[in-house]
């Protein structure tokens, strides 16, 4: 089952931030965090039905970087939404 993956502007943000942080950390590291990304919100194309976290959105960790995509299932709609993409030790922010 593939829906539509929609990224909010705010998780836009989220992913630009961290690849600048890393990139300025090491050369070319935000370019492997933007990768892990891709590959994360690809396999919640296909399988989005992660654990509920918080009113009704899901996360998932990434597997090499300290961040969890935050996201809803819209099935009526066919469509996914990327809430925000945080550090873990961020926590979460509440959505309207």
């Amino acid at each position: 089952m593939d829906l539509e993956v929609y990224i909010e502007p705010e998780a836009h943000q989220d992913i630009q931030q961290g690849v600048d942080w890393y990139n300025q950390q090491i050369e070319n590291l935000g370019y492997k965090f933007y990768d892990e990304i891709e590959n994360t919100l690809n396999l919640i194309q296909s399988n989005p039905y992660f654990q509920i976290r918080y009113d009704q959105v899901r996360c998932i960790p990434l597997k090499k970087f300290p961040y969890m995509i935050h996201f809803t299932v819209h099935e009526s709609d066919q469509i996914i939404i990327i809430q925000s993409i945080l550090h873990t030790s961020r926590g979460h922010k509440l959505l309207e």
